[in-house]
């Protein structure tokens, strides 16, 4: 144990721990019952240790190491994900610094606008690194998905990512406009095409069914993306999320109370209606799990902690897209009223939900 305590780096009562708490247990043990590692363990305590030197806590770690749907591939496509996110995001940090540090040499202000940018949206174009460690397949939302999928056996996931939702008993062809999102898929994944919704590489009704998960709100022209996959396809599925509600931004706390910028960031976004006019489909509701395994932007609304860790909120385009200061003013805040017993206070009619309809909505063509 001193020795392989000696190549992580670690201590010699970590490893004791992290075989206390099922973390790392070593298969087995010498003669004289010292603990023995092997391959496989070392292999397991090296991505222990790299997503706890990313910052996951020891639960979260955990979850990650354990998720039966991942594999040893898999996990090192995660951790390289979040590591190039890392990088690129700490470079854009310092080419801002130095572009600072240039005009403060010069006698030149620097406006409020140019210090936030150091911290600003710019960042976070890379985001696409940080899905793998939050968004995972949540089975109960998948079930409804595959459902709505009927019999088709060809099928086409449209803005795929990096394989969410993807069933495993169809003939799948993804379709992933993004370098980064198609660099983490696993390796036994269904095959990626590099296209955008809008202009789909495909002849007419060349699929049974084509799909779309958690993704039309980042298209160009959602209508237009819509409508080539009811093209492509003989059935179209669409998970998205319905704005026609009157006062539809209060359903969720988090925008109710910290972020109202959220309502802007989605002008312009077709109604739930006007989507399924273009496509001929009924929408269905889809409520969301209080343990939601898929860390899409509702998906604590039952674990509000969840929302002060940044890599968490990293894997959730809408922090990116209302900007640095709304996303610090909001975290502040929430941080706040959580240690005051506030957010408890205005939200106890949740703790015994199991599921929320907080307005995800299938549409079924």
């Amino acid at each position: 144990m001193g020795r392989v305590a000696d190549l992580a780096g670690v201590s010699v009562r970590t490893l004791h721990h992290y075989d206390e708490i099922g973390l790392v247990r070593p298969s087995a043990r010498t003669s004289a019952g010292y603990r023995a590692y092997s391959a496989a363990d070392v292999e397991r305590l090296r991505e222990v240790l790299a997503y706890r030197r990313l910052g996951f806590g020891l639960q979260e770690v955990g979850e990650l190491v354990g998720d039966p749907s991942t594999d040893a591939v898999a996990r090192l496509r995660q951790l390289r994900g979040l590591l190039v996110e890392r990088r690129d995001r700490t470079d854009a940090m310092v080419r801002a610094i130095d572009r600072e540090l240039e005009t403060r040499a010069k006698g030149l202000s620097v406006t409020p606008e140019e210090q936030l940018g150091v911290l600003g949206a710019r960042l976070y174009d890379v985001i696409g690194g940080a899905y793998p460690a939050t968004r995972r397949t949540e089975p109960r939302i998948a079930a409804r998905i595959w459902e709505a999928l009927g019999d088709a056996e060809t099928v086409l996931n449209v803005g795929a990512g990096t394989g969410s939702y993807e069933p495993a008993d169809r003939e799948v062809t993804a379709v992933e406009p993004s370098e980064v999102m198609r660099g983490q898929r696993p390796a036994d994944a269904a095959p990626c095409v590099a296209a955008a919704a809008e202009s789909l590489p495909f002849e007419d009704d060349s699929y049974d069914v084509a799909m779309a998960v958690s993704t039309v709100h980042h298209w160009a022209d959602p209508i237009a993306g819509l409508r080539e996959m009811r093209r492509v396809a003989r059935r179209v599925v669409v998970f998205t999320f319905d704005t026609d509600e009157p006062g539809w931004q209060d359903r969720f706390w988090l925008t109710r109370d910290y972020l109202p910028e959220f309502a802007s960031v989605l002008e312009g976004f077709p109604s739930i209606a006007g989507m399924g006019d273009a496509i001929g489909a009924r929408a269905e509701p889809v409520l969301v799990p209080w343990d939601c395994a898929d860390g899409l932007f509702e998906a604590y609304w039952r674990r509000p902690e969840a929302y002060l860790e940044e890599h968490v909120r990293r894997a959730m385009s809408v922090w990116t897209r209302v900007g640095p200061e709304a996303e610090q003013r909001a975290v502040r805040r929430l941080d706040e009223d959580l240690a005051s017993g506030r957010w408890a206070e205005r939200n106890n009619e949740l703790v015994d939900l199991d599921a929320a309809d907080l307005g995800l909505r299938l549409l079924i063509a």
